[in-house]
């Protein structure tokens, strides 16, 4: 299914690893983190004021995590630059400071590693550490999009008809957005060189309870209260900010499904389209079918005479492997799949590091005779288990294959199971990817079994991947481009038209 040991069979000789989305991994965490013990006296030491108490014990524990567990610190960062980036991180954390300017250092390091899974995880964070992110009005009122450097309203929160969809927002208390976005880019974490990952992690879309943006604008601007908002006309708008707990309340119901809900749509309008709107594949805590239900679905277009299939990816980053049950009704042939080999960085993990480190499965640390040593890879270990070993995964074509159009959506959201289901769909023209290019890395992603290393001064989590998939042939730095590149623009969300739904309709209807 999502990672780990646990998985969703289709019929295939060896499962892939796929890794959980960072919207859902807390959920698997949650209980952990409530009975863990709490963390030290730095952060009630830190209201009000900077905290004097030296951190640089926890930079300690998280070099020894990273040089003994990662398999991905080195893939895009040489061993010298890992080692000053975390020099700097100590000398900053020895410094007084306030927390936030402490969490910026931290954020700064984690995202260098340029690993989509390695970050510290609001989910994962206990409310003492949490809060002191969110301990004021900071938040802005709207949602918004970047569009070219600049903020894009699509929905007004405050509701007071400042701010409506279409808005453009220039500058916060007399700074660009472009120069804003060029100071949270280096804050956020993609796998490799993902540019256009980083700015959709840094929107605030109503999809997340903590959105990224929502924590890192106070890093890189002191906002409180209220700001100014500039606009393209000139305009300048001085409005409230938002608490966490307002922005929160606005959120939308489908933000929140209940366990038993179905988080997918699926329609079928006059022209006899069927669009299936996925948000979210990360259903291990959903009690719904949704294998019977999403097999059901593909199983009746061809009886229903759908004259095509339009897959709605956008803000969905993976979860569960529901795209094989998809790709398995529009294949006329068993589909073998080349899949990068897993490796790990130990067998064993150190003992003086398992206080620090939470699982669901507490196998993840003692792989056994699991982890092979190889001469292929240096300082690794081959993990065979489960299929992990196979060099090849099949697909099995089952159910009622469907052979009418198909169109997928994407977008810079798609980094994980939806990464891989996208590149599976592009290499073999499976069908057609319409949107914005992915997120995600064809080098290769980290995740399949997770930790999360909590530092015990400062009490911050930070989650640690165990698992690295590495090409067996060299791949560029560079995520799926789709056949039909779509922008949106400020015209479109200001008039609520949606391109790129427009363009998929339109390449249907032409086949």
């Amino acid at each position: 299914m999502i990672h780990g040991n646990v998985r969703i069979s289709i019929q295939r000789s060896a499962p892939r690893v796929t890794l959980l989305t960072r919207r859902r991994l807390f959920q698997l965490s949650a209980a952990l983190a409530a009975t863990a013990a709490a963390p030290g006296a730095a952060l009630a030491q830190s209201a009000g004021g900077r905290i004097t108490q030296d951190w640089s014990a926890d930079v300690a524990i998280l070099r020894s995590a990273w040089e003994t567990l990662h398999p991905g610190l080195y893939r895009y960062s040489t061993p010298e630059q890992i080692t000053a980036r975390l020099d700097g991180l100590a000398d900053a954390w020895a410094t007084p400071a306030t927390f936030r300017q402490r969490f910026l250092a931290l954020s700064r390091v984690t995202a260098s590693v340029q690993c989509g899974h390695t970050y510290p995880n609001p989910y994962n964070a206990r409310a003492a550490v949490r809060d002191p992110l969110f301990a004021d009005r900071s938040l802005v009122p709207f949602r918004f999009r970047w569009i070219d450097s600049t903020m894009v309203v699509t929905h007004d929160d405050e509701g007071e008809g400042r701010f409506p969809p279409g808005t453009l927002v220039t500058a916060i208390d007399g700074v660009t957005t472009a120069e804003l976005l060029a100071r949270l880019i280096p804050l956020a974490r993609a796998d490799g060189t993902n540019v256009g990952k980083q700015t959709s992690l840094m929107e605030v879309r109503g999809e997340d309870r903590f959105e990224t943006f929502d924590i890192h604008l106070p890093l890189v601007l002191p906002v409180r209260d209220s700001a100014r908002f500039t606009l393209a006309d000139g305009t300048v708008v001085a409005a409230p900010l938002f608490t966490l707990a307002r922005r929160q309340a606005g959120m939308p119901a489908a933000a929140r499904p209940a366990p038993d809900a179905n988080p997918w749509t699926l329609t079928r309008e006059d022209d006899g389209i069927a669009r299936l709107i996925m948000p979210t594949w990360g259903l291990y805590n959903s009690t719904f079918d949704w294998k019977s239900w999403l097999a059901g679905v593909m199983d009746d277009l061809t009886a229903s005479g759908a004259r095509g299939l339009i897959v709605d990816l956008r803000g969905n980053e993976g979860g569960a492997d529901c795209g094989d049950i998809i790709l398995a009704r529009l294949i006329a042939h068993d589909l073998p799949m080349p899949r990068d080999p897993s490796w790990v960085r130990y067998r064993k993990a150190p003992e003086a590091l398992l206080p620090h480190l939470d699982t669901w499965d507490r196998s993840f640390f003692d792989w056994g005779d699991q982890a092979v040593a190889s001469d292929e890879r240096p300082g690794f270990f081959r993990l065979v288990r489960d299929g992990d070993g196979a060099s090849n995964t099949v697909i099995r074509a089952e159910g009622q294959r469907f052979a009418g159009p198909v169109a997928v959506i994407c977008d810079a959201s798609n980094s994980s199971a939806t990464f891989s289901f996208c590149r599976i769909v592009k290499d073999n023209s499976i069908a057609t990817l319409i949107g914005q290019t992915t997120g995600g890395n064809r080098r290769g992603i980290n995740g399949g079994a997770f930790a999360f290393l909590r530092l015990p001064t400062s009490g911050i989590e930070v989650d640690l991947p165990l698992i690295a998939g590495f090409p067996n042939t060299p791949q560029p730095d560079a995520a799926i481009l789709p056949d039909l590149d779509v922008q949106m623009t400020a015209q479109d969300i200001a008039l609520g038209r949606d391109p790129r739904m427009a363009a998929a309709t339109a390449h249907i209807l032409s086949r």
